[in-house]
């Protein structure tokens, strides 16, 4: 069985059963499949992954911080399969807005056993941050665009940083670079590889911050190493 149509569940309105069916069933299909088959031309290489590794062997959750111009094939990212305290399947979550644009996308990325948490940062920070935190208590780890959805592009919101605060997950830098890609015309200039092109996954060191962390000096530290992670990718792209 494909994944379930959240929104619809919630009432809202999403015309007949076919534009259903084409919007949140057939779209969404397509587009994963499209990704896995293009994901399958690559060759993948990673770099820091170890530390990730024993952060999943030590059974503790973390949050991926990457810009939204590299998500396209992040799910390479997280190849892991994990579980929580009470054996129950768990794996990488992300924040998806609770909109029509929302539920497609969050039934895309369904098809990567990835889960959506409901909200967005710029409209119901709050409310965002509170589901954030109980997925990762309750044993997801996270993935985060700190511009999204929107941008600016490459300036990072609060949410990353106040989320590894409050629930003590490690904040892991990563980036992804390709050295045969193009850029889209959108507001983030989102790369896409070539088919058959290579694939460098570079994480940063993982680290977690104090209960009482100053969040703009943090939010300062994150910025810095995901700006040096964004020069990395870009001198493979340009090499």
């Amino acid at each position: 069985m494909g994944p379930r149509v959240a929104i619809a569940e919630r009432g809202r309105p999403l015309g007949s059963g076919f534009s259903v069916w084409v919007n949140f069933r057939l779209i969404p299909f397509l587009g994963a499949g499209l990704i896995r088959l293009w994901a399958a031309t690559l060759r993948v290489r990673r770099e820091g992954f170890e530390a990730v590794e024993a952060l999943v062997v030590r059974d503790e959750r973390f949050i991926l911080s990457f810009w939204h111009r590299r998500l396209f094939m992040m799910p390479l990212a997280y190849p892991f399969q994990r579980r929580n305290a009470r054996g129950e399947r768990r794996g990488v979550a992300i924040l998806s807005s609770d909109s029509k644009d929302g539920e497609r996308s969050a039934a895309t990325w369904r098809w990567f056993n990835i889960h959506a948490v409901r909200g967005t940062a710029s409209e119901d920070g709050a409310r965002a941050l509170v589901r954030m935190i109980q997925a990762v208590k309750q044993g997801w780890d996270f993935g985060i665009t700190p511009d999204g959805p929107r941008g600016p592009l490459m300036e990072l919101k609060p949410g990353t940083v106040a989320l590894a605060r409050k629930t003590g997950a490690w904040i892991v830098p990563v980036s992804l670079a390709f050295d045969r890609s193009f850029e889209l015309k959108t507001w983030d200039r989102m790369v896409i590889p070539f088919p058959f092109a290579t694939c460098t996954i570079r994480y940063g060191t993982p680290y977690q911050l104090p209960p009482s962390a100053a969040d703009n000096a943090e939010a300062e530290r994150l910025q810095r190493r995901m700006d040096e992670l964004e020069q990395w990718a870009e001198a493979v792209a340009h090499a």
